[in-house]
């Protein structure tokens, strides 16, 4: 993991792209000593947005499975006028 300045990123950004690339480490860019950006490499961000939307999704399932009653499939196929069993 690398910290650094905005300032010392702007001169060393290529080298810093290539490093992040290759290592799969981050770089934390700082202003005022706030970390206010990252630089990744992008197979590992895709990795990451995946992994979080497949946790918002599971969430989201959760979430509905509390909020609603489940219904018996049988129940509204024979709402919808559609056989039940074979």
């Amino acid at each position: 993991m690398t910290i650094m300045a905005v300032s010392q990123f702007r001169e060393n950004i290529a080298d810093l792209i290539d490093g992040a690339r290759l290592s799969k480490e981050p770089v934390f860019v700082t202003r005022r000593g706030k970390v206010v950006a990252v630089l990744v490499d992008p197979e590992i961000f895709n990795e990451l947005m995946e992994s979080a939307e497949d946790l918002m999704d599971l969430e989201e399932i959760s979430q509905i499975s509390e909020d609603e009653e489940s219904v018996d499939w049988d129940e509204v196929k024979a709402e919808l006028g559609l056989p039940t069993k074979p």
